[in-house]
């Protein structure tokens, strides 16, 4: 099936091609960037907050709301990219880029999820569940580790940190393929033509 929709002029496919990302793809890699970094400035924001604070409640709830959105997404975004595999790297990169940027990814891919199960287990180390936008909630699994809190309050901090981290090389990379290399890498998840 090669769905397509119409975008300023020119055709974007869904899926990825071997030389181009889909649309499907990119809303999900910025989409899921903007929420990531958008949860990180809450987590900072929202830790200063003292209890008598309007969004002393609020604050935490809207960002494991958000948070339990960005697992369901970051597991999407892998089954598609099961299903649909990124496009072939520039033939420009180094063998050495090529395996870096496949490790940044997973690393990544891998940092999201330990952010994710940290803060779950840090909303849960009382025993109660996780509600979501009051649309539904997640019980409390695993609620008996001594400072539970406290530990996993520290893995969200420094993993999240890290992720941020990581996301600006990401960035800087793919800035240094546009400006330096002068390749399509920066285009292709802009959705730009080559």
């Amino acid at each position: 099936m090669n769905k397509q929709a119409q975008g300023s002029g020119t055709l974007i496919n869904l899926r990825n091609s071997e030389t181009e990302f889909g649309l499907v793809a990119l809303v999900m890699h910025w989409l899921m960037a903007m929420l990531i970094v958008g949860l990180f400035g809450l987590g900072l924001w929202m830790v200063e907050l003292d209890y008598y604070s309007e969004w002393y409640k609020t604050g935490p709830d809207i960002h494991r709301g958000f948070g339990v959105i960005v697992l369901f997404l970051l597991l999407f975004r892998l089954a598609f990219r099961l299903w649909n595999p990124p496009p072939i790297q520039e033939a420009s990169l180094r063998r050495w880029e090529g395996i870096s940027a496949v490790i940044m990814h997973w690393t990544l891919y891998l940092g999201i999820f330990v952010v994710i199960v940290s803060g779950y287990l840090i909303s849960t180390a009382d025993g109660r569940s996780v509600a979501v936008f009051n649309w539904f909630e997640i019980p409390a699994t695993i609620s008996s580790v001594d400072n539970q809190e406290d530990i996993f309050g520290s893995i969200h901090f420094y993993v999240a940190t890290a992720l941020l981290v990581l996301s600006g090389l990401h960035t800087a990379a793919a800035f240094k393929h546009h400006f330096i290399a002068k390749d399509g890498t920066l285009k292709r998840i802009l959705g730009l033509p080559g």
